[in-house]
């Protein structure tokens, strides 16, 4: 995902067929779009037209297409388990986290949106971080998207094996759960070796899987809300909206892959603010939707549930209908566990093709120009996670990284407007441009000041390391670079 000076520009490497974009199957385009191997900017580009290698992609991603990618990569495993999660921090008072959420991320979108409208560049928002501040910055912000996304499989993974365990019960013993991940995990990453195709054909089920059962789990129990459980006898504390908010942004994780494949979206100005605000607009409202549900058909009882939204399906439809759901559940978490797995892995890939790592993990397959050694490493490490560690811990880790990448875009997106950066298209400007990426920084630092001294300790060590690598890596990369300088 992430490459360096001086090797900004170079083609793509062939890891496997040109992504679909067949218009009737936009979610599918979007993932496949999403895994290649994306190459970031240089800050030397200001108001140059974007390099040859940028012109050569084919402008293909409308408005609706992007935002059918964005609802399809946000909307993941995580509500399935969360809203457990926040009602058992704020009780009927759930939904404040939630406008709380959507709040911070609508001023986030509005940063994510003039920084994509532009930086036109494929990247998203390392590519921003990037061009804003130098080299050494955009590298850490590759790293903890790369975090980001290892510690969300491991957390969606294990919403995965709890809720295949309550339909196949053998596997809530430890030993069998184990067993139980290490072959998903070892599929998928099969799937992924075998092509682009193979496991970008799982996203298109997966999507279809998860919204539907949602959708109809909304519509069918509005009826059969308790509105003595929705009443809020006390006011939450503020600590206690700012801690279930800084898990719950796990829910709402996934708006910075949106701009992923910015270089391929048809008039970025245009379609980049738009999707995000279509989506925003949809995601937030089922998920608010889903809590009230669950919450007034469940009362206290959700709190206590490791798997919520089954358990409301079956007091609203009966048994078929948490079968349904938590059917639903397998399905959409193994699909996100294939997505995410040919994504990635990618990231390992470009760090050892530009030098940060050895150069054996940017291998490339010799039959199906795949990076399987990545895809082998990257599950490998995302499986081990997942046996040893809980939802909830994974989840913080997650939201922690997301939040740091999120708050680098939004400074990025105040310095590329005042360096008035224009590399294609004309600039998305933000309404209230000013204030916006201070607003933005303010609600990430509010939702951060909840996070526990042991929590940052790890992102401090990540970060440490990673920085430690920049370093030492520093003659390896030139020494690779300088074939095609």
């Amino acid at each position: 995902m992430i490459a360096f000076p001086p090797l900004f520009h170079e083609p793509r490497p062939v890891l496997a067929g040109r992504p679909s974009r067949d218009k009737r199957d936009a979610s599918t385009a979007f993932t496949a779009l999403r895994s290649a191997s994306v190459a970031a900017v240089s800050a030397r580009v200001m108001t140059t037209p974007p390099p040859a290698a940028e012109r050569s992609l084919v402008r293909a991603i409308g408005t609706w297409a992007l935002a059918a990618g964005i609802i399809n990569v946000t909307v993941g495993g995580g509500i399935f388990r969360l809203p457990a999660d926040v009602a058992a921090a704020l009780g009927p008072a759930a939904p404040v986290a939630y406008v709380v959420c959507a709040i911070a991320m609508g001023l986030i979108v509005l940063c994510f949106a003039e920084a994509g409208s532009r930086v036109s560049l494929t990247g998203g928002p390392y590519a921003y971080v990037e061009l804003a501040f130098g080299p050494y910055i955009g590298f850490l912000t590759g790293v903890l998207l790369w975090l980001l996304g290892t510690t969300a499989v491991a957390a969606v993974s294990t919403v995965f094996a709890t809720n295949a365990a309550k339909l196949f019960p053998v596997f809530e013993q430890p030993a069998m759960r184990a067993i139980l991940l290490i072959a998903s995990f070892a599929t998928v990453a099969t799937i992924n070796i075998l092509g682009v195709r193979q496991g970008s054909r799982l996203n298109g089920i997966a999507t279809v899987a998860k919204l539907l059962p949602l959708v109809l789990l909304v519509l069918a129990g509005v009826f059969f809300i308790d509105p003595a459980n929705l009443a809020i006898e006390r006011t939450p504390a503020a600590g206690d909206v700012t801690r279930a908010s800084i898990v719950l942004i796990f829910a709402f994780s996934g708006i910075e892959s949106a701009l992923l494949p910015s270089g391929e979206v048809k008039d970025p100005a245009r379609s980049v603010p738009r999707a995000v605000f279509v989506a925003m607009l949809a995601i937030t409202v089922l998920y608010i939707a889903l809590q009230l549900v669950a919450q007034g058909v469940l009362g206290d009882a959700l709190a206590t549930s490791t798997t919520p939204l089954a358990d409301a399906a079956g007091a609203v439809l009966g048994p078929w209908g948490r079968i349904l759901l938590l059917a639903a559940v397998v399905i959409s978490t193994f699909g996100y566990l294939s997505g995410m797995t040919l994504a990635v892995p990618r990231a390992l890939f470009a760090f050892g093709r530009d030098g940060y790592l050895p150069r054996a993990v940017a291998t490339v397959h010799p039959r199906y120009h795949t990076p399987h050694v990545s895809i082998a490493l990257q599950s490998t490490l995302a499986c081990a996670l997942a046996i040893t560690s809980a939802f909830g811990p994974l989840a913080i880790i997650a939201n922690v990284a997301a939040l740091l990448v999120y708050f680098a875009c939004s400074v990025a997106a105040w310095q590329l407007r005042r360096r008035d950066v224009r590399a294609g298209g004309i600039p998305f400007r933000v309404p209230g441009a000013a204030i916006v990426p201070v607003l933005s920084c303010a609600m990430i630092v509010g939702l951060l000041s909840s996070i526990t001294p042991g929590e940052w300790r790890i992102l401090v060590l990540v970060l440490a390391l990673a920085s430690v690598v920049f370093v030492v890596t520093r003659r390896r990369r030139a020494a690779v670079a300088a074939p095609t300088a």
